[in-house]
């Protein structure tokens, strides 16, 4: 008698068990295939550096992800061997996201990117003041001279200004300015070697550095992109006859915080390193950071026969072969007298 009763509860015990793990089974089941939040603009998880996984799940839990089923997502990881490959960062998790979907984005570390831009003409003074501003960006460099910064990028000697190419940077949140300016730093050096290489070799510079200070007072002249090839020219001509590029963004540049707005006759009589209304030949170093297409003009200008350009006050240029069309340009365009 007792050995047939302990039979028929051990018989409702295994069926208990059995539907109960049927039961969590199905429960399983339809919680892989849901979706794990509904948010139409997403939610925001942050998963610090040195997280264990337990670390992890718990704050998927605390961001309302796994609906009071933590240890779903622990079986679910450990059953795909991937607990121990969940990386830090800040997540973004899509709205109608299922568990199988964010743990596969938080293994490959798919996390919320940012950006920056670096404009074609800043100065490298800007570039500084623009990622120093940046609140995703983690600040190491802010106080360090420009000739420390260019020898940590491995640079040592090297003038700072030009050599950060002109771009949209995409990065994680924390990226350092290091890092970031890194990148920008060979992304010029790139271009700048590709671009030299397929060069008009009729070009009177010298080397890449020349090309990059050519495109840096390029990009300073002109922001019409038909205009870049035939600025290059004139001032290629100008070179090639041992002409003074008199080019007022240069005299700007060797002003410094003196530049109030206005160039006076003065500052075009003022010598400076930069003075090119003063001195021969190319400044001493670029004077903004050119785009590509600026490097591209520099290295391969237009033909004609221009020596002289002049604003026409609507940002393009009307251009000259002599003087005195050019002096007649000046009169109309610049003095107001036709």
């Amino acid at each position: 008698m007792i050995r047939r009763l302990f039979l028929t509860v051990l018989a409702a015990m295994l069926v208990l068990g059995l539907v109960t793990a049927g039961a969590v089974y199905l429960d399983y089941q339809q919680w892989l295939a849901s979706p794990m939040h509904e948010d139409a603009a997403g939610l925001e998880v942050d998963i610090p550096r040195g997280s264990s996984f337990r670390a992890v799940r718990d704050t998927l839990h605390e961001a309302g992800l796994l609906a009071d089923r933590p240890w779903y997502f622990e079986f679910l990881a450990r059953e795909r061997e991937l607990a121990g490959q969940l990386r830090a960062g800040e997540y973004r998790i899509p709205p109608h996201a299922t568990p199988a979907e964010v743990l596969e984005q938080i293994v490959r570390g798919r996390v919320i990117q940012y950006s920056f831009t670096i404009i074609e003409g800043w100065t490298f003074r800007q570039l500084r003041a623009a990622i120093n501003a940046n609140p995703n960006v983690l600040n190491t460099l802010e106080d360090l001279p420009d000739d420390e910064l260019m020898a940590r990028l491995g640079a040592e000697n090297q003038h700072p200004e030009g050599w950060f190419y002109p771009d949209t940077y995409h990065f994680p949140r924390g990226t350092t300015d290091e890092e970031l300016l890194r990148r920008a730093f060979r992304t010029m050096q790139q271009a700048l070697e590709e671009l030299w290489a397929g060069r008009d070799e009729s070009v009177p510079l010298d080397d890449p550095y020349e090309a990059l200070i050519l495109a840096s007072i390029i990009e300073r002249e002109t922001g019409q992109a038909a205009e870049r090839d035939e600025v290059a020219g004139v001032f290629v001509r100008r070179l090639r006859r041992g002409m003074r590029l008199q080019t007022d963004p240069t005299v700007i540049y060797g002003m410094g915080d003196a530049y109030d707005g206005r160039i006076r006759r003065s500052d075009l009589d003022r010598d400076t390193p930069y003075n090119t209304y003063t001195r021969h030949g190319l400044p001493p170093t670029p004077i903004a950071m050119p785009g590509r297409a600026a490097l591209e003009a520099a290295l391969n200008p237009a033909e004609g026969s221009a020596l002289f350009f002049v604003s026409r006050g609507d940002g393009t240029h009307h251009f000259s072969d002599t003087y005195d069309e050019h002096r007649r340009a000046v009169r109309r365009y610049i003095l107001g007298r036709d």
